[in-house]
């Protein structure tokens, strides 16, 4: 289990690490990458704190990934959502800036380690 408990606490590093970045500097990360700011930041702001959150749940699932799997599922659609709209919007000529397709595509390999890791085999468990 320590291999995927490192997986999960790399994933939750990951999602807060950038879910802070954009809330507290998401100034000086557009101004970096040539973005213009939207006309009100709160896109920027709850985006922001979802993608901070999600990585609170990757935090839950790296403390106990037995009990967590739910979180697991609902990462996995979360992954999958954000992966295919990068490349959808990739696709179509209108992604805001290619850094979004680098998180995509991490975000595609996290899909691929959740799903591996619901794959495994599991000890048994009480059900909830």
């Amino acid at each position: 289990m320590t291999t995927w408990r490192t997986f999960f606490l790399v994933a939750a590093i990951y999602d807060i690490v950038l879910g802070v970045a954009f809330f507290i500097l998401y100034g000086p990360l557009f101004d970096a990458l040539g973005i213009a700011l939207p006309n009100n930041t709160s896109y920027i702001h709850l985006t922001a704190a979802f993608v901070f959150t999600q990585g609170l749940g990757y935090w839950f699932v790296y403390q106990d990934p037995s009990a967590n799997l739910g979180i697991v599922k609902l990462g996995i659609v979360y992954k999958a959502i954000f992966s295919g709209l990068a490349f959808y919007y990739l696709a179509i000529g209108q992604l805001l800036h290619p850094v979004f397709i680098v998180f995509g595509v991490a975000d595609l390999l996290f899909l691929i380690g959740f799903w591996l890791f619901l794959r495994r085999p599991f000890e048994a468990a009480a059900p909830a």
